[in-house]
């Protein structure tokens, strides 16, 4: 939120039209007109000030290109936004080196909600928060995502196991969170524990409890993650490293509702919902003769896969965004949010470590980043920034800025192919081509 004296105005070189005056002064920002062929042309960023900037290549010649360029440089903490329409030369360098440094791309005639949605991003408005489900710690919109969803939905009510598989990083804690809270248990304890990080000599007691003089130290009865648990949930995160007593306690616990506490004979009867998840196969481990056979099957009553970073493509940059956004409401930083460049390539990379690794990208790179915009350098992003070799019916000389100017346009015409194609001068089969060659599925951009 801004202060009473604190205004937000977006610095036009060019000129705007009447309209789109009208329309962002009643989204609540002040519209100053700058003339970038004057050298200095002033932005005038006042401390407290949400100050950004809109290059309109609509009318643009060379001198005001190079100039717009200046001023880019001079404030690299400012964020830009870029204006095109059809008849933008985009392949003249000047363009070029204006796009690559603008945030985002528009066509006219402009989608005025959208540039107000990004102007409210980039001012960092809170009130429409990024999350795209309705389940408690669960974003993204991606089918991937919402077939997530759709089964701890179905999930939750049941009261029996369920094994969370998938990659390391790829969310299985926070899916168990979401089970227990739509659970009838959200009242109660919820645990989750890391079975590959107890000790070897000390899971049964940690799991389960001991008595005093059970063992050397045990100095008081002491207990366990499970009976501390009683009527909520227990998550047993990798439990294939469970070693093998520990497993036929657990059996015993899934079959019986009981347990016994190490030194003791004494079973106690408890009732606790247990969640386990691992990112090993865990057939190969039965196989192998590493985990008991009948505990798995117990425990895989039913199933949830939580799908790899790299098979939920919409979301990259949401949740990239998010990320940023949390950490700018925790610390001092000058990252608002993605150079196109950098949305390239936070989309195109792999991401190994899927979304614990995007959080740490961020982070850091929200960080070392100098200006409002987060770069591919300052994400370590910059081997997957590709060149393209083709020449493009819209001159762009950059995969990333072509993808963007096809989708901003796209979107500006409500996915209208023949008016996007006669926007940007180029016939509907070329937007099909360059759809096809970017990956680009209109079915799922509506």
């Amino acid at each position: 939120m801004t202060s009473d004296t604190s205004i937000r105005c977006v610095v036009w070189f060019g000129v705007p039209a009447s309209a789109e005056r009208t329309r962002l002064a009643q989204a609540g920002w002040h519209t100053r007109a700058a003339d970038a062929s004057a050298h200095g042309g002033g932005v005038g960023i006042r401390r407290g000030d949400t100050v950004v900037a809109m290059a309109d290549l609509r009318n643009a010649d060379a001198d005001a290109l190079g100039e717009m360029a200046k001023l880019m440089a001079e404030h690299p903490r400012l964020p830009w936004l870029a204006l095109l329409s059809a008849d933008t030369v985009v392949q003249a360098p000047e363009v070029e080196r204006v796009l690559r440094a603008s945030i985002d791309f528009f066509t006219a005639p402009i989608d005025m909600q959208r540039l107000i949605e990004t102007l409210g991003t980039l001012a960092g408005d809170t009130s429409a928060p990024i999350v795209y489900s309705d389940v408690p710690g669960i974003t993204g919109s991606s089918p991937a995502m919402m077939t997530v969803v759709a089964s701890l939905r179905k999930y939750a009510p049941v009261d029996l196991p369920v094994l969370i598989t998938g990659e390391t990083g790829t969310g299985k804690e926070i899916a168990a969170r979401a089970l227990h809270t739509l659970s009838a248990r959200r009242d109660h304890p919820f645990a989750a524990i890391n079975c590959g990080a107890l000790p070897a000599n000390l899971v049964q007691s940690e799991l389960f409890g001991h008595e005093r003089g059970s063992f050397t130290g045990a100095n008081a009865r002491r207990v366990g993650h499970f009976e501390a648990a009683a009527g909520g949930t227990v998550f047993l995160d990798e439990v294939g490293d469970l070693p093998p007593d520990a497993q036929i306690s657990l059996l015993r616990l899934l079959q019986e509702g009981t347990l016994e506490r190490v030194g003791s004979t004494q079973s106690i009867k408890l009732d606790v919902r247990v969640l386990a998840a691992t990112h090993v196969d865990l057939e190969k481990a039965v196989a192998q003769g590493r985990f008991r056979e009948d505990l798995y099957y117990r425990l895989n009553v039913l199933r949830l896969r939580m799908p790899a970073l790299r098979e939920r493509a919409d979301d990259v940059l949401q949740l990239a965004q998010l990320f940023l956004d949390v950490f700018r409401k925790q610390h001092e930083c000058h990252a608002r949010t993605f150079s196109a460049v950098a949305r390239k390539a936070l989309r195109d990379f792999a991401w190994p470590g899927n979304v614990r690794e995007l959080l740490n990208r961020v982070q850091r790179a929200a960080v070392v980043a100098e200006s409002a915009q987060i770069s591919v350098n300052d994400l370590d992003l910059q081997d997957v920034v590709t060149t393209l070799t083709g020449h493009s019916s819209l001159g762009l000389t950059r995969t990333s800025a072509e993808r963007d100017a096809v989708v901003a346009c796209l979107r500006e015409t409500r996915f209208n192919i023949s008016e996007c194609a006669r926007r940007l001068k180029v016939s509907r089969v070329t937007i099909y081509r360059l759809c096809k060659k970017h990956q680009l599925i209109l079915e799922d951009m509506h």
